[in-house]
This record gives structure tokens, sequence and C-alpha cells, in this order.
């Protein structure tokens, strides 16, 4: 995948489950690996947009029962960094996974302060 704002590639990790559903997925459908897993409701052969990713998120998000505006499609993004951080403290790896150029655009994305650090500090052993 490549991140929109820098054109930088950014990788992922699809965890099992996810990754037999969208197998699954691709053959109901039909197609190849090659197409977009979710195409274009106008184009077929383009991808689906943003705008109706984020109609779905917020449809799943109210389907189990949570409030829509409390989640969103960033913020998902945002919490996998976030949870990766906090169990690693390794803020190079988050901002590799997030395509960012600079890591003061991580600090930054994170909201990584002082106290962060030095709770990071004091759980390390040296």
């Amino acid at each position: 995948m490549v991140q929109q704002k820098t054109t930088r590639p950014v990788q992922f990790e699809i965890v099992e489950p996810a990754r037999k559903t969208l197998f699954a997925w691709l053959e109901r459908r039909g197609g190849t690996l090659n197409d977009f897993v979710f195409p274009s409701r106008n184009d077929y052969m383009g991808h689906m947009s943003t705008r109706q990713y984020a109609r779905l998120v917020r449809e799943w998000i109210v389907g189990v029962g949570l409030h829509a505006e409390d989640y969103g499609t960033h913020s998902l993004q945002r919490t996998k960094a976030s949870i990766i951080y906090k169990a690693t403290g390794n803020l190079r790896a988050v901002q590799i996974l997030l395509g960012h150029a600079k890591i003061e655009s991580t600090v930054r994305y994170l909201g990584v302060d002082v106290e962060d650090a030095l709770e990071l500090a004091e759980r390390t052993e040296v």
C-alpha cells in the first residue's frame, strides 16, 4: 500500500482470520488477486471511494451498538499505531508502519509527550 500524502510505501499485517475472510470474499465476488478488494460502486475497475469506506465503517460501528461519532476510519489507524507504540516504545517502528518521512510527524501523530518518555525510561532496566 502507498501512503497517500507522502506516496511512500506502507506495510501492514493482515492477520490470518482476516486473510481467510478476504480470500473468501474475493472468491465469492469473482475477479483476480490483482483487482481491488473493494471495487467502486460506479467504476468496477476502480477502488471504493474513501467516502464510501467511511459510510461502511459508520454502519459497522452502529451495527455493533457503538456511537458512530466516537469512531472513524482515521481513529482505527491511530489506535493500532498507539497500541504498537505503547507496547514497544519503538517510535521508529511506528514511523515506518505509518509511512511518515520524519520522526517528528510520528511524535505529533501519536501525541507523545515528556510523560510518555519518562514512563518508558522507568520501565527500562539498565
